[in-house]
C-alpha cells in the first residue's frame, strides 16, 4: 500500500507535540513497512526501535479506519517478547498510542502472567495485537482454532531478537512464525535487535530472507562508564570479596541519583545486596526493591509500576529487567561484577537514559581485584563499537519433537507439509529426510526401544495421512509441558498464614531443616515445612540465613571479551592504558605478578608451577573463559596421565586453571606442542571430561522437552529427584539397546558444541601452538593463580571457614 502523506503529517504532528524528534531510521522502517517489505531493524536501546515499527501498522489501521468494506476482525499483529515485564511494558505503550490516534485496536498481553479470566476474555474477543512470548505462542498452535485465530494476520514482530537467537526459545519462535505462514503466507515479518555483532545472520535465524531490508540506526547513543575502586587492591584477590566492601562508595551513588537500577548477575545476589544496603541505609527502607523472575508475578507488577511512576529509589535486579522496558526516571545503572560481555554490558546501561538523545550512565562494582582489568577491556570494546556475535543453533530435534506433537494436538498436521517448512528454516534446513522419519516414528510409536509403552505412543496417523493426538490425558500433558525453558523443580513459597511470595527450586529447600533461616525476597524467612510441594515460612527476627538459590549461575567470560583482556594486558604499559583510574589502582597487583612471574599475556602461553603443602600445582593462563577452561583443563589433564601415570584435582575461573598433583609434571611435557594439538581432539575430549555422564546430565534437558518425561500436574509435580532418575533410567537404556537414538547424540552434540565449545576450543589450541610457551616457577601464590585456588576451596568448605582459611593464606603471603 502506499504511503498517505496526510498519515505522516499525523505521525509527524504527534511526534511534536510530545517534543520528541524522528530519526531518519525511524522513517525507513515506516517506508520498508508500507511498501509490504520484511527486515530487521539494528539499534540501539532506548533509541525509539519500537515506534519505528509499531507506527506504520498504525498508519495502515488510520487507512483502513477511511474504508470501512476493508476491515478485518481478528489478531492483526502478533508482537512477540523475551520477557513477562517487557510484555507489559510493550502493552502499556502500543495501547497509548493507539488511543492517541484514535484507531479502533485493542491490544492484549497474553503471557504465562494472565489469570483464567482474562486468558477467557482474549480467546472470545482476540484483540488486533497480540503481544505473546514462545512459549505462549506455542500454546496457541496446540488449540483447534488457531487457523481461524489468526487467518487476517498481517504481521509479526518479534522484539529483542537478539536475546532469543542461539537459543531453543529462538528456534520455537523460528518455527511458528514458518507455520504461520503456511495460514497467512503474505505475512510481514521483522526482528528488533539492539546488542548483537552478526546482525545478517540474526536476519536469517528468524527467517528473513536475503531480499529483506537491514536498517541500522545511526544514532550515536552516548554512554558515560565509571568504576568505583576500593582505596587500596589486595595483591592476592579471590572472587566476591571487594564487592561489598564497595558499599559505602555505591550509596552516595544512589543517593545523588533519581532513580537507579542495581544489576548482580544471580538471583542469590540480588536478596545478598538488598539486606546490605538496607542495613548500611535503613533510611531507603520502602524505597527500594528486589526484582527476579522467582518474585511472584504482583510483587513484580508492583516494582515495575513503582519504577514507572518514580516512587522507588533503587531496584536490585537481575535480567529480569535486563531488556527493552522502558523506565524513564532510572538516572543510572549500577553493574555488580563483570558483566562477562560487551552486549549485556551494554545491554543493562541502556536501561539508563532509555530515551532518545539522553546520556546512559552505568557504573560497574567489581567484585575482585581481576573484575577491574575487565572494567578496562569493556570501556576499550564499547569505544570501538563491536559487539559479540550470537551463533545460531543446530537442527535441536528435541524442539522438533514438542513442535510436531503441538501441532497434532490441535488441527493435526500432514507430515510432508511441515517437513517442507522446517526445511525453509535457518535451524534446520540441513535436517535430513531419515531424521525426519526418525522424529515421526518416535513421536507415534515411542522408537525401537519404548514402542510397547502406551504413554509414548503419543501421535496417531489418520487414512489420510494427518497427524493427530487422540488421548485427551497425552494433548493435556503436552500443553502443560510446551516450552524449552528447563530448571531444577519451582515450589511455591509461602506464609505459613498470609500470601505468596514466589518460588525457590527444590534443591536448595532440600537441604532446610524445620527451623532453618532462609533470606528470600529480600526477608528473613523461618522454614516450617514442605506441604503439598508449598514451602511454608513464618517472619524471623534472625539476621543471618542461607540466601537461596538457584540454577545458572556463573556466566561465561565472552570470546570478544577474553580477546579483549588478552590485548590489554600485551599492552598494559603502554600510554593508552597507564592513564585509566582502574590501570592505576591495580598496579601493585600487576607488579607483584611481574614480580614473581610475569603477566599472561596474547604473545605467550603462561604456565605458574608452585608446591605447597596440598602437592604440585600447575596453573596455566589461557584466559579464555570458564567454558573453554572447563573442557581444556580436563583434555590437558587427561593427555598428561597418558605420557605419564599421574592424576589431577582441577580448579577453573575465566583467566586460567589449575592442575594439582601430588608429583610435578616434567617441564618437558608442558612444553611439547602436542600436548595442544587439535588432533583426535572430540575423542581426547571425551575421554577427558567423562562424556558419558555429562552426557547424560545434559539429555534431562533434552527429555524434559521432548516430553520423555513429563514434570507433573499444577499442585502435584513430580520431584525433582524423580525427573533426573527417569531421565538417567531412558539415557542408560537407549545407550545400551538404540545407540542410533538421535536424542542421546543430540546430548553428546550439545556439550561439545555449548558446554566445550568445541569451535572456540580449537582457536585457543590453535593460538597456544603458535605462541612461546613459558614456565615459571613462583616461589608462593600469585596475584592470578590465588583466585584460581580459593575457587577450590570455596566448592569444599562453608563461606564462613573459606573466609577465614583465605585471610590466613593472605596475610602468610603478604609477611613473606
Amino acid at each position: 500500500m502506499n504511503k498517505p502523506i496526510n498519515y505522516i503529517s499525523t505521525i509527524e504532528k504527534w511526534f511534536s507535540d510530545k517534543q520528541w524528534s524522528i530519526f531518519d531510521f525511524q522513517r525507513e522502517c515506516w517506508d520498508a513497512v508500507l511498501n509490504g517489505d520484511d527486515g530487521i531493524l539494528n539499534a540501539p536501546t532506548g533509541s525509539g526501535k519500537t515506534l519505528a515499527l509499531w507506527l506504520p501498522f498504525v498508519m495502515k489501521a488510520l487507512a483502513e479506519n477511511q474504508l470501512p468494506s476493508k476491515k478485518k476482525k481478528g489478531i492483526r499483529l502478533l508482537w512477540i517478547t523475551p520477557l513477562r515485564a517487557l510484555a507489559r511494558d510493550t502493552e502499556q505503550s502500543l495501547a497509548t498510542s493507539a488511543a492517541d490516534f484514535g484507531i479502533p485496536w485493542q491490544v492484549g498481553r497474553r503471557t504465562g502472567d494472565n489469570t483464567t479470566a482474562e486468558r477467557n476474555k482474549i480467546k472470545k474477543h482476540p484483540p488486533e495485537v497480540l503481544i505473546t512470548t514462545p512459549e505462549t505462542l506455542h500454546l496457541y498452535l496446540s488449540q483447534r482454532d488457531y487457523p481461524t485465530l489468526f487467518r487476517n494476520l498481517d504481521g509479526i514482530i518479534v522484539d529483542e531478537w537478539h536475546e532469543l537467537m542461539g537459543t531453543k526459545r529462538g528456534v520455537q519462535t523460528e518455527i511458528a512464525i514458518e507455520h504461520l505462514r503456511s495460514v497467512q503466507p503474505n505475512i510481514q515479518l521483522w526482528g528488533i535487535s539492539a546488542t548483537i555483532g552478526n546482525i545478517s545472520e540474526a536476519g536469517k535465524s528468524l527467517g528473513i530472507s536475503d531480499e529483506g531490508r537491514l536498517i541500522r540506526a545511526e544514532v550515536q547513543k552516548e554512554t558515560q562508564i565509571k568504576t568505583l575502586l576500593p582505596e587500596t587492591v589486595e595483591n592476592f584477590p579471590w572472587a566476591g570479596h571487594i564487592g561489598l566492601k564497595l558499599l559505602p562508595k555505591l550509596l552516595p551513588v544512589i543517593r545523588d541519583s533519581r532513580s537507579v537500577l542495581l544489576f548482580t548477575n544471580t538471583r542469590s545476589m540480588t536478596e545478598i545486596w538488598y539486606q546490605n544496603i538496607l542495613e548500611a541505609a535503613p533510611d531507603l527502607a520502602g524505597l527500594i526493591a528486589i526484582h527476579h523472575g522467582s518474585l511472584d508475578q504482583a510483587t513484580r507488577n508492583w516494582v515495575e509500576n513503582s519504577l514507572h511512576s518514580g516512587a522507588l529509589k533503587l531496584v536490585i535486579c537481575t535480567s529480569s529487567l535486563d531488556l527493552g522496558v522502558d523506565f524513564a526516571p532510572v538516572q543510572t545503572v549500577i553493574q555488580i561484577g563483570s558483566p562477562k560481555g560487551v552486549a549485556r554490558f551494554m545491554q543493562r546501561a541502556g536501561r539508563s537514559g532509555h530515551q532518545p538523545g539522553s546520556v546512559s550512565t552505568i557504573y560497574m562494582v567489581p567484585t575482585h581485584a581481576l573484575e577491574i582489568l575487565d572494567a578496562i577491556a569493556i570501556q576499550q570494546a564499547v569505544r570501538s563499537g563491536h559487539i559479540e556475535n550470537r551463533p545460531a543453533l543446530y537442527k535441536p530435534l528435541d524442539v522438533l519433537v514438542q513442535f510436531v506433537c503441538t501441532l497434532a494436538t490441535g488441527v493435526g498436521c500432514n507430515s510432508d507439509e511441515v517437513f517442507a517448512q522446517m526445511v525453509q528454516t535457518e535451524t534446520y534446513r540441513n535436517l535430513t529426510k531419515a531424521e525426519w522419519d526418525w522424529v515421526l516414528t518416535f513421536v507415534t510409536s515411542g522408537g525401537q526401544v519404548l514402542q510397547k509403552y502406551d504413554d509414548y505412543t503419543k501421535v496417531h496417523i489418520a487414512d489420510d495421512g494427518i497427524l493427530h493426538i487422540v488421548s485427551r490425558k497425552i494433548a493435556m500433558r503436552h500443553r502443560l509441558s510446551i516450552g524449552t525453558i528447563t530448571s531444577d523443580a519451582n515450589l511455591k513459597v509461602k506464609f505459613l498464614k498470609g500470601g505468596y511470595l514466589g518460588t525457590v527450586e527444590e534443591s536448595f529447600v532440600s537441604r532446610l531443616k524445620p527451623g532453618d533461616i532462609m533470606l528470600f525476597a529480600g526477608r528473613y524467612l523461618e522454614f516450617v515445612r514442605l506441604n503439598d510441594l508449598t514451602v511454608l515460612v513464618r517472619k524471623s527476627a534472625a539476621k543471618k540465613g542461607a540466601v537461596s538459590k538457584w540454577m545458572g549461575g556463573r556466566m561465561p567470560l565472552s570470546s570478544y571479551l577474553a580477546d579483549q583482556i588478552r590485548t590489554l594486558l600485551h599492552n598494559i604499559d603502554s600510554p593508552e592504558v597507564l592513564n585509566y583510574p582502574e590501570r592505576i589502582s591495580i598496579h601493585p597487583l600487576l607488579e607483584t605478578q611481574k614480580a614473581l612471574s610475569r603477566l599472561p599475556e596474547e604473545s605467550g602461553f603462561l604456565i605458574e608451577i608452585i608446591r605447597s603443602r596440598e602437592g604440585w600445582h600447575h596453573y596455566f593462563y589461557p584466559i579464555d573463559g570458564r567454558t573453554v577452561h572447563e573442557g581444556l583443563s580436563s583434555l590437558i589433564a587427561w593427555r598428561i596421565g597418558r605420557k605419564t601415570p599421574l592424576s589431577f584435582s582441577i580448579a577453573i575461573n575465566d583467566y586460567g586453571f589449575e592442575l594439582l598433583s601430588d608429583r610435578e609434571v616434567d617441564e618437558e611435557i608442558l612444553r611439547d606442542k602436542t600436548l595442544y594439538t587439535d588432533e583426535n581432539l572430540m575423542n581426547d575430549i571425551k575421554n577427558g571430561i567423562n562424556a558419558a555422564e555429562m552426557a547424560k546430565r545434559q539429555f534431562r534437558e533434552i527429555a524434559r522437552v521432548s516430553g520423555l518425561t513429563f514434570q507433573g500436574y499444577p499442585g502435584k509435580r513430580v520431584q525433582n529427584k524423580h525427573l533426573q532418575a527417569n531421565a538417567s533410567l531412558l539415557f542408560d537404556v537407549f545407550e545400551k539397546y538404540e545407540p542410533d537414538n538421535l536424542l542421546v547424540k543430540q546430548a553428546y552434540d550439545e556439550i561439545i558444541r555449548q558446554q566445550i565449545d568445541e569451535v572456540r576450543l580449537r582457536k585457543t589450541l590453535q593460538r597456544i601452538r603458535e605462541n612461546d610457551i613459558i614456565i615459571t616457577r613462583p616461589n608462593r601464590f600469585t596475584p592470578f593463580s590465588f583466585p584460581i585456588m580459593t575457587d577450590r576451596l570455596r566448592s569444599k568448605m562453608s563461606s564462613e571457614k573459606l573466609e577465614d582459611r583465605i585471610r590466613k593464606m593472605y596475610l602468610k603471603l603478604t609477611a613473606d
